[in-house]
């Protein structure tokens, strides 16, 4: 390996290396790359006390920089968490893997059969930040989509992330797959977040990962080709005829069974013949679990409400606080939404059909729900087994994106000595 000082060159052999792996992962077999997906999880599941013991380092560090409990609650490892990482790994072993799949056919009267079959992306970079399990599932997935994957993670979870990438090397190794498939970059230098964003001869799509500082500098410098995902500004509309039972408990799991995720909610939109009943009865249930309901006008009578600002409309907290606004309607929820929200995800929370039909016509965030928490916004929950990311753009691949949504296709045409008159 180079010089660690000399950044550009670092980075450029680490791409080099990419390519070169990416060219030999394209066809291997399905079943070398789930064995060495399972090798990987039977590694980290082996190793777990140290990962935990690396963990502790990042832990402190992270404590010393001064993260949020939010950021903290991210950047936490227990055995819990890992036996999680091993499942997804499993999960994303046993799907069905994409690469060749054929993805529709056809004859043409010229005599040629067309077949568009899906094929590898090739090299992906993945820029993250706190969260040290975005390395095992980004380097499955890819690994699964027979792409190589450059990992480049956030300095606070540096350690965890050695552990866990050490542990997916092994398991490439016990399938005798190239060791290069998957690389984490071995250094904390921000240098080489905006060296890999201009690799275009090397890396052919970037996944940043995090708050909007990475996904905003990613978005400016990149020359190559980005699957945005922005923030996770997620509204729940509380509509007049929500059930309600279900909405109480909805909107207290998707505020507060962890507030440090992108499909936690952020504002809740609440329709005025509901607000001074059943908003009411939410806004104390929220406030009672330690929430710091920030609400509008209309809803400051209510006690333990403090007033919202402007800028607390499409913010994204990741914490205890939520803002909550009254509004006439199912389009005034969409208005508000259209103006504050970042296409991530979205909820209703209705018996009535017209009424979540209108909303899911007229959103056109990467998810929409309806009468369920925000927390499923993720891939594994999605059946995908993980997630590299939610993509909030609108080329290529939106939502959760898995192992299918990280190759591209291809187009095989057969003839018979076939001429075109």
């Amino acid at each position: 390996m180079k010089d660690m000082t000399d950044i550009p060159a670092l980075m450029a052999e680490i791409g080099q290396r990419a390519k070169t792996a990416a060219a030999e992962l394209a066809f291997a077999p399905a079943e070398v790359k789930r064995a060495a997906l399972e090798a990987a999880a039977d590694a980290v599941w082996a190793r777990r006390a140290e990962i935990v013991e690396e963990n502790a380092k990042d832990i402190a560090f992270g404590r010393d920089k001064g993260l949020s409990d939010a950021m903290m609650d991210r950047l936490k490892l227990d055995e819990d968490r890992i036996k999680g990482i091993c499942d997804g790994l499993r999960a994303v072993a046993a799907q069905a893997d994409p690469v060749g799949a054929v993805m529709t056919e056809w004859d043409r009267p010229s005599g040629l059969h067309i077949q568009r079959v899906r094929t590898p992306l090739g090299v992906v970079g993945v820029i993250y930040e706190s969260r040290p399990n975005v390395t095992a599932d980004a380097g499955a997935l890819c690994l699964k989509a027979g792409n190589a994957v450059i990992l480049r993670g956030g300095s606070e979870s540096f350690h965890s992330s050695g552990a866990i990438h050490a542990c997916l090397v092994e398991g490439l190794r016990a399938a005798g797959l190239p060791e290069d498939a998957i690389q984490l970059v071995p250094t904390r230098d921000r240098a080489a977040v905006s060296e890999m964003l201009t690799m275009t001869d090397t890396i052919d799509v970037i996944v940043p990962r995090g708050g909007k500082g990475l996904v905003g500098l990613v978005q400016r410098e990149a020359r190559v080709p980005v699957f945005a995902h922005l923030e996770g500004i997620v509204h729940i509309y509380i509509d007049k005829a929500a059930d309600p039972a279900k909405a109480l408990e909805v909107v207290l799991n998707a505020k507060t069974r962890r507030t440090g995720i992108c499909g936690a909610a952020e504002c809740l939109l609440i329709h005025e013949d509901v607000a001074g009943t059943l908003g009411r009865d939410i806004l104390g249930a929220l406030a009672e679990a330690g929430v710091e309901v920030r609400g509008d006008a209309t809803l400051q009578g209510i006690e333990g409400i403090t007033p919202a600002q402007d800028d607390d409309w499409g913010r994204e907290y990741l914490d205890m606080i939520v803002a909550a606004k009254v509004v006439p309607d199912v389009d005034a929820a969409i208005a508000h939404i259209r103006q504050y929200g970042s296409n991530h995800t979205d909820c209703i929370l209705t018996e009535d059909d017209a009424c979540a039909d209108r909303f899911f016509q007229r959103l056109d965030s990467a998810i929409l729900m309806r009468n369920a928490s925000t927390q499923f916004a993720d891939g594994g929950e999605f059946g995908m087994g993980a997630e590299i990311g939610i993509a909030t753009g609108k080329m290529h691949a939106r939502g959760p994106v898995g192992a299918e949504q990280l190759t591209s296709f291809k187009y095989l045409v057969t003839g018979n000595g076939t001429v075109r008159g």
